[in-house]
């Protein structure tokens, strides 16, 4: 056993300095971003938002909603074959190149994301998806799949230390994804005791990624639009949102009506809820790990996503940044004891 003494932070430990700035207005910036994946060699170019491979946000109606502002959508793995058969048919170019291929890592989701990626060329993304990137089954299926899938870009995680993104981009990953317990509807930390505050994992999985010409998307902990601005100017290359995106028409959550509100279920995929939707409950050996919310209806995702890019553009205007790739270069992070002014929130 031992204890590491220095101090590790999430995004509500920090605000960001502002700097002079040159840019007249919010509209100057660029948020696109450009990036040659480390594997396959192929370049990619787009706003690097991915909405989480949650089975109430990540949805087809979600990718095509979030296609039209060059945001990409983790789709879920519980689409089956013919579903995705069907979508591939119907949609455009444009909305094929903004979706990622969700897969677990059993020897059927080996073969199911194989048959889904058969279906278009234009389907580019891998996101294997674990809750514990550090197993070494998890490893080999990394290895696997680059093996079989020479030209895709592949997302993979879930870790937090530096050592451990090293190993999953020399085994083949393009990009890493960053966070273990930050989510809104997470509970491994309270069950488990692990995980690792997001605002420094971000930190330093982007600077092990980068020196081997890698990427690193955060995943969770993002609450409001400083949250992502913060994540960026940590070094991440993308930033997955769920919570963020959850509980608006595209999300395919249960509906449900209390008192003549009507409310749309929300969960992480560690969940009861979750497992008892595709797994027939929570087996004897272990424990649920996320927790099931009832949100307000939010209407279409358009509004929400403006936001959350008006937000990102702002903060590049308090610190000078032109486009998005500058925002981490401009920020200085000073650590706080509180966010906002809360006089008003119980009004």
């Amino acid at each position: 056993m031992r204890i590491e003494e220095d101090i590790k932070l999430g995004f509500k430990d920090v605000l960001i300095r502002p700097k002079r700035s040159t840019l007249k207005s919010r509209s100057d910036v660029e948020l696109q971003r450009e990036f040659t994946f480390k594997h396959p060699g192929c370049t990619w170019s787009g706003v690097p938002i991915i909405a989480a491979n949650m089975d109430t946000v990540g949805t087809f109606r979600m990718a095509e909603a979030l296609a039209s502002f060059d945001v990409v959508t983790a789709v879920h793995k519980h689409y089956t074959v013919e579903q995705w058969r069907a979508f591939v048919a119907r949609v455009p170019e444009s909305i094929l190149r903004h979706v990622m291929v969700s897969t677990g890592t059993s020897e059927a989701d080996f073969v199911k994301m194989k048959q889904i990626l058969a279906l278009s060329p234009l389907l580019t993304f891998i996101c294997i998806d674990v809750a514990n990137g550090y197993s070494e089954h998890f490893v080999n299926f990394l290895q696997k799949a680059r093996e079989a899938c020479p030209n895709n870009v592949i997302c993979a995680g879930n870790v937090v230390t530096g050592e451990m993104v090293e190993e999953l981009i020399l085994s083949g990953a393009d990009i890493v994804k960053v966070g273990i317990g930050p989510g809104s509807v997470c509970t491994t930390r309270v069950k488990t005791g692990v995980g690792y505050p997001q605002l420094s994992a971000v930190i330093e999985c982007a600077d092990a990624a980068h020196g081997l010409s890698g990427q690193i998307v955060s995943d969770g902990g993002c609450s409001v639009p400083g949250d992502v601005a913060k994540a960026f100017g940590g070094g991440a290359d993308f930033v997955m949102l769920g919570g963020m995106l959850a509980g608006h028409d595209e999300c395919e959550g249960t509906l449900v009506e209390e008192n003549g509100e009507k409310f749309m279920l929300f969960y992480g995929m560690s969940s009861e809820s979750a497992m008892n939707r595709h797994v027939g409950g929570v087996a004897q050996y272990r424990a649920a790990e996320g927790k099931t919310v009832r949100l307000p209806l939010r209407g279409p995702v358009e509004h929400s996503i403006r936001d959350i890019l008006g937000g990102l553009r702002s903060a590049c205007t308090y610190v000078g940044a032109s486009r998005l790739k500058e925002l981490t270069k401009r920020t200085t992070f000073i650590r706080v004891a509180e966010q906002e002014n809360q006089v008003f929130t119980q009004l």
